[in-house]
């Protein structure tokens, strides 16, 4: 017990990697350094933003996990994965894009990235430069004046040598190389075109992500569903993936998952609850737990619980009976992985900082969100997200080419009866806001009870136009952010800085822990909401009991900044 005592006392573990909850400076690209005041810079805006719009994200798979955890993710009796929507999608309808396979850390330190793409549905393309083919976000490529036909897979990479060395027997479409990089730790590639068929297809190394796709030789491979949620993706059954086939064969995770975990709080012991979300019993004896902030693997041993889990069923572990060694659990965070005895049979979670119980809760469209819970519930189903002191509250994420508001922006509410600094004195760090790339200065205070309008840095000049124009009022502050949102659908966090630790792979020296107050995965795929992508509404919150990651959280309406 003097070691948790120890460890808990302030000793945090430096990290090969950042994650989710513990982040080092380099954790968000390009932080903008927002303006936050009551007022800004009167300008004009002749020409606001005129963002693409967005169309249907391949969804759904034919695919399907099996029991097993090395069955095939796919064979030949499963169509490639196709979206949700495809008996709608015509052959003369506008080419529907979707990615296939991702390599973003190739193993034994390889350099080698690579993409793999393809259509969907409607039309075939028969020049993909007239079509103004392109990638974008985490990298930039171009494609060349050629066609592209369904049932085509093709691969984009960083460096076309290192990709034939490595696949001689590749007998596909090669183009690259691109500009910029897959950062391990996570990002987008956008493949876009002209019209209503884009898509944005995420990757990541941090939980719920497949670790064996993290610098272990596997690929990520597309199941089906919303293209930027890791539920969507698994890692690849063939060594170094298969470019250029597709239909590939995925790793199916384990049927059990880590559920529910309780940080070590006073004198009280951790605890771990796993979900048996299978049709079938499971026992865990053997299985193993690393907790990676710790770099330590435990072993999970019959004891005072039962190790075997009913099917649809719980099993809460106490800390210290039921591993080989004490497991220890900080309330700064960490990742932890649950394993079986087969390969790729794997469940992992990343834990933010918080004293509360943190968890995974299921949502409707059959996905599911990971975060602090309202409660503990050992042994039964989660309780909802909890919602800390500011929420996300409006986004206009695609605006109308026509509509009385013509630029994009989000609001964020403090809901609390307390004024809140936006920067930790205690940790030197600002709060950022994951997705728009906004780190708060050291002056930053958003007042109790107040909102905050944030906007795209390219109306830098034009915002007290925005104040003026919309009447908004002086208490309402602004603060801007690097980019723009995505028309398809991404994550937006806000996080509070907790701690820091000495990090030497970080650039600044340390490595930061957070707090998550809120966040949402909106998608331009939920259907009663269609009226917010791009025809001329906004996403409304209305429902502040849990995180904004169901879509009846929000409603769709007449956009109203800084109101």
């Amino acid at each position: 017990m003097n070691m948790k005592k120890l460890f808990l006392a302030g000793a945090c573990v430096a990290m090969l990697g950042a994650f989710t909850a513990c982040t080092d400076d380099e954790s968000s690209k390009n932080p903008a350094t927002p303006e936050v005041s009551s007022d800004s810079n009167p300008g004009s805006v002749d020409n606001p933003d005129n963002p693409q719009s967005s169309g249907d994200t391949p969804a759904e798979s034919g695919n399907s996990g099996s029991s097993s955890s090395v069955d095939n993710g796919s064979d030949s009796n499963n169509p490639a994965p196709v979206s949700s929507s495809s008996e709608l999608i015509l052959d003369t309808d506008e080419p529907q894009m979707g990615c296939s396979e991702i390599m973003y850390n190739a193993a034994d330190g390889s350099e080698l990235e690579w993409v793999e793409i393809y259509i969907v549905g409607g039309m075939n393309i028969d020049n993909m430069s007239e079509y103004q083919m392109h990638l974008g976000g985490a990298v930039e490529y171009t494609f060349p004046a050629e066609p592209l036909t369904k049932g085509e897979y093709i691969v984009i990479t960083n460096d076309p040598a290192a990709f034939k060395e490595a696949y001689p027997q590749f007998a596909g479409r090669l183009f690259g190389p691109w500009t910029g990089k897959l950062i391990n730790e996570g990002d987008v590639v956008n493949v876009k075109i002209r019209g209503e068929g884009d898509v944005t297809c995420a990757f990541g190394n941090e939980p719920p992500w497949p670790s064996l796709a993290d610098g272990k030789g596997r690929t990520l491979v597309y199941k089906g569903g919303n293209a930027a949620q890791p539920n969507s993706w698994a890692a690849s059954k063939l060594d170094k993936g298969n470019p250029g086939v597709g239909n590939d064969e995925w790793i199916t995770p384990a049927t059990v998952r880590i559920n529910e975990i309780m940080p070590n709080v006073g004198s009280d012991n951790a605890w771990i609850e796993l979900y048996n979300m299978g049709d079938k019993e499971v026992d865990i004896a053997g299985w193993t737990l690393e907790v990676k902030r710790r770099k330590q693997t435990l072993t999970i041993k019959s004891g005072a619980v039962s190790t075997v889990i009913p099917a649809k069923g719980y099993v809460v572990l106490d800390a210290v009976d039921n591993f080989d060694e004490e497991l220890v659990v900080s309330p700064q965070g960490g990742e932890f992985y649950l394993r079986g005895s087969l390969e790729g049979e794997e469940s992992s979670i990343w834990v933010p900082s918080y004293t509360g119980t943190s968890g995974v809760i299921d949502l409707s469209d059959g996905s599911t969100a990971q975060g602090p819970l309202s409660s503990a519930t050992p042994g039964a189903v989660n309780s909802p997200l909890r919602v800390g002191d500011i929420y996300i509250n409006e986004i206009y994420y695609n605006p109308s080419t026509t509509g009385a508001v013509r630029f994009e922006f989000m609001e964020i509410v403090n809901g609390s009866d307390k004024d809140i600094a936006l920067y930790s004195t205690d940790v030197q760090k600002g709060w950022k806001i994951e997705g728009i790339n906004i780190e708060f200065p050291s002056s930053a205070v958003l007042p109790a009870k107040s909102m905050m309008l944030l906007l795209s840095d390219t109306m830098v000049a034009d915002t007290g136009w925005v104040r003026s124009q919309y009447d908004i009022p002086a208490t309402v502050k602004f603060a801007l952010y690097k980019g723009k949102l995505s028309n398809r659908g991404e994550t937006i966090a806000i996080k509070e800085p907790f701690a820091k630790a000495d990090s030497k792979s970080a650039q600044s020296g340390f490595v930061y822990f957070y707090i998550w107050h809120d966040a949402t995965l909106y998608s331009d795929k939920w259907p009663a909401l269609k009226e917010a992508d791009g025809l001329g509404h906004s996403l409304h919150r209305v429902d502040t009991n849990t995180m904004g990651y169901e879509a009846s959280a929000w409603k769709s309406a007449e956009p109203t900044p800084g109101k």
